[in-house]
């Protein structure tokens, strides 16, 4: 016997929904940059890179002349927001083959959880001390505000290989853009640990506003100004 063509239809089997993998959830919760916080980014990195190319030049050559022989910039992968990778730049304060030379200093690692710090560092260059202490090893990170990879204000963008030993509520902090400065930048650095440093990083996501920006800049100038920079 012929069916009719909607007996057909109803018949015929029907396909599996697609399967979705809960990492893939995470996307949904990343938060894109505010209109005004882009429009803040795009103005005050733009002016600074302008402003402060005399400034770049003058750490170019020390870097150079002080800093020994390798690359004037340094260039890392970092993860940006949803964990994406980018490339960090930053004034060398390093001998070239630091990374190399991080494992056999495990053990004298300072800092608790997945990062890596020691108070003095043999890897840092006599030039670096003096760049980290003012903060000018960070003036290339405007160019990654510049071209929407960081913002001025947001949680530290961490090593790659850092992620993987967050805590899932440590893991919120890469819902958003990193930034050059924040809570953690402006509340002491290296005298807070990393918990409290991903719960600072987690409070700023729930918070972020335009005044919390200004209030972590001027509290930024002010460190730097004094001199709080990293050792």
């Amino acid at each position: 016997m012929k069916l009719e063509p909607a007996t057909q239809t109803a018949m015929a089997p029907t396909r599996p929904a697609p399967i979705v993998r809960v990492d893939d959830l995470r996307s949904f919760f990343l938060k894109p940059l505010p209109t005004w916080k882009r429009a803040m980014d795009i103005l005050l990195s733009a002016a600074m890179l302008l402003v402060l190319s005399p400034v770049f030049l003058a750490v170019a050559i020390a870097v150079r002349v002080a800093g020994g022989p390798g690359p004037i910039i340094f260039r890392q992968p970092r993860a940006g927001r949803g964990g994406k990778p980018f490339t960090f730049f930053k004034f060398r304060t390093m001998v070239p083959n630091a990374e190399a030379l991080k494992a056999a200093l495990r053990t004298e690692n300072e800092a608790e959880g997945p990062v890596f710090k020691m108070q003095n560092d043999p890897r840092v260059t006599s030039i670096g001390r003096v760049l980290r202490r003012t903060s000018l090893d960070e003036l290339p990170q405007l160019w990654n505000v510049l071209k929407g990879d960081m913002s001025l204000v947001g949680p530290r963008p961490p090593t790659l290989d850092e992620i993987p030993a967050y805590a899932p509520w440590q893991a919120r902090r890469l819902e958003l853009t990193g930034g050059i400065t924040g809570i953690w930048q402006t509340s002491g650095r290296h005298q807070v640990g990393f918990t409290d440093w991903m719960r600072m990083d987690v409070r700023y996501s729930t918070h972020r506003s335009l005044g919390m920006d200004v209030k972590l800049l001027a509290k930024t100038i002010w460190a730097v100004v004094g001199g709080r920079g990293a050792s």
